[in-house]
């Protein structure tokens, strides 16, 4: 509870929990009346597995055909399980990137950003309500269309190493935090969120690699990419199911840098939502839009 001193109002650190308690539970109300959303994020990284599946087949001219090849380019014939995996991978950090964003573009444009302004509670633990949510309801929209999509495509999940697949999962998760305070500061600045999602989801989903290793980039954009940490996840987690190549070449290399992404990136994140938020106070504010 909040503490009295000097007529001023100091949050506590139980005030504080139930403030991010309350945005997340207040959250999950909202997504529990709109259930279509949970469809289409189950029937979207279906899709866009598929897509890539029947062209494969197509110009393979079959199965066998399309296995050999892609186990000759990548290294696994099982091309349906790899196009899976991408797919949802990327539904997951769609979803833990654009609802902070989404969800500070619908305060501006209901007019109760600036009204949050006011209130005593810090906006990181609003915030992190928001991004608790969206973890959350990644880690669902990852396990549903990763179970629908196997009986769909006919492949197993449950092969390889599953608990080193879900660390790199649940590590990989941490940094797009701080990619979510990024984008977020970015939408508060350009006061637009369905324009810049629509351009930038598949900026991500290129330099994820999601249907395809990232070792057919030229060397700068493979750089770039790896500077990217949620292609280190998708890397990993499919690495660890298909018995494929790590980009260092064990695991544990790959997974310390996830860990430093998961260190370094929320802060980062978070201090440049910080500068933005200061910025536009001081010389626009936050209830211009």
């Amino acid at each position: 509870m909040a503490v009295e001193k000097l007529g001023l109002t100091r949050m506590s650190r139980r005030s504080n929990l139930d403030i991010v308690w309350t945005v997340f539970k207040a959250r999950i109300l909202i997504i529990s009346r709109y259930r279509g959303s949970l469809f289409l994020e189950t029937l979207i990284p279906l899709v866009f597995a598929a897509l890539p599946i029947l062209i494969g087949l197509s110009v393979a001219g079959g199965d066998a055909a399309a296995s050999a090849n892609f186990n000759r380019q990548v290294g696994t014939p099982d091309y349906r399980l790899y196009m899976l995996l991408g797919a949802v991978t990327f539904v997951v950090v769609s979803i833990m990137l654009w609802i902070v964003g989404f969800w500070i573009r619908r305060e501006m444009e209901m007019g109760t950003l600036e009204a949050m302004y006011l209130a005593p509670a810090k906006r990181l633990y609003l915030v992190s309500g928001i991004a608790t949510y969206a973890f959350l309801r990644s880690l669902i929209a990852f396990a549903i269309a990763l179970g629908v999509g196997s009986l769909v495509f006919g492949v197993n999940p449950f092969q390889g190493e599953i608990a080193l697949a879900t660390a790199f999962l649940f590590v990989g998760l941490i940094p797009l935090w701080g990619l979510a305070f990024l984008f977020g500061a970015f939408i508060l600045k350009v006061k637009e969120a369905n324009s810049v999602v629509n351009s930038a989801q598949w900026v991500v989903s290129f330099f994820m690699g999601v249907f395809f290793p990232i070792a057919f980039f030229p060397p700068f954009l493979q750089w770039v990419a790896l500077s990217f940490p949620p292609t280190w996840m998708n890397n990993g987690v499919r690495a660890a199911l298909q018995d494929l190549a790590f980009f260092f070449g064990t695991w544990y290399f790959d997974l310390a840098v996830l860990f430093v992404f998961a260190a370094v990136v929320p802060f980062l994140g978070y201090s440049f939502f910080l500068r933005t938020e200061h910025h536009m106070k001081k010389n626009e504010g936050v209830g211009q839009y």
